[in-house]
């Protein structure tokens, strides 16, 4: 497959790479310690980060790396990049720990504060997403040839609104809007998964919105906003804007909504949301 940028066929074999760093870890009875902000960390995570940032350096040595685990880095410092590598080695570590498959790697080039593209890779299962604006977006799987995938505009009729959410994080604000859904489109149907593969289900289909009203790093998200960008869709705060990844101080997302770009719902997703 001749992706459309030249350093996305690289990424997603890295991204594969680390995956396979992950696997011996999983489901190991692997130690786990907490990092400053008490969110776990394991050596799964740091073998990862260790073999995507060393194949970073050696793939495109002027781009910088913001790295989970390596975030410590002055906002000073950040202020000057131009482009950088936003990478969350281990995506869902909660998931890993507990002996789910709903963990994965997640790289994204950003470039101005956004997304060129990003990689979503699944280690248990060699699955990958890759996408961002303006390119296309594909799942893959490896040995096999990644076919396109895109978001649902409009649902069948008699089909059920589907909205994916995360199993271990809500608010009181996001518990009202999914209320304020159901009593304005009809049948809502949940769906739980981890990590960034909430993004993937809208990128190809299979659900129709991802709404978080509660906290995300700029990590956990910037690689799947890319594919889902890719596959038609997008990612806007409360307010209606797109989301991005201005080199600020805090490295903590804003609430956002996760959608396809040409909705019919769309300006009701966002009266709910502010509302």
């Amino acid at each position: 497959m001749n992706f459309p940028h030249p350093l996305m066929a690289p990424v997603v074999a890295l991204a594969l790479k680390a995956g396979e760093a992950i696997l011996p870890f999983w489901r190991a009875n692997v130690q786990v310690n907490q990092k400053a902000d008490e969110s776990p960390v394991t050596a799964a995570d740091m073998a990862a980060h260790d073999v995507i940032v060393a194949g970073l350096a050696a793939l495109a040595p002027d781009i910088a790396i913001l790295s989970e685990e390596d975030a410590d880095i002055p906002q000073d410092v950040r202020a000057g990049w131009q482009r950088w590598w936003l990478v969350d080695p281990l995506d869902g570590t909660k998931e890993f720990i507990s002996g789910s498959e709903e963990f994965t790697v997640n790289i994204a080039l950003v470039e101005q504060g956004h997304v060129v593209f990003g990689v979503v890779s699944m280690p248990t299962s060699g699955r990958y997403y890759v996408g961002g604006a303006g390119l296309g977006a594909w799942r893959g799987d490896q040995g096999r040839e990644p076919l396109p995938v895109a978001v649902r505009n409009e649902r069948a009729a008699g089909e059920a609104f589907t909205v994916v959410a995360s199993r271990r994080h809500t608010s009181p604000e996001q518990e009202r809007l999914l209320d304020g859904l159901g009593a304005s489109l009809g049948d809502l149907q949940l769906t739980s998964i981890g990590s960034s593969l909430k993004f993937c289900l809208v990128a190809e289909g299979a659900a129709d919105c991802y709404p978080r009203l509660a906290p995300t790093s700029q990590w956990d998200t910037a690689a799947a906003q890319g594919v889902l960008e890719g596959a038609g869709g997008e990612v806007l705060d409360l307010s209606g804007e797109p989301f991005c990844y201005p080199p600020r101080a805090s490295l903590l997302n804003s609430s956002f909504l996760a959608l396809p770009a040409k909705a019919p719902w769309r300006g009701k997703l966002l009266e709910l949301a502010r509302s």
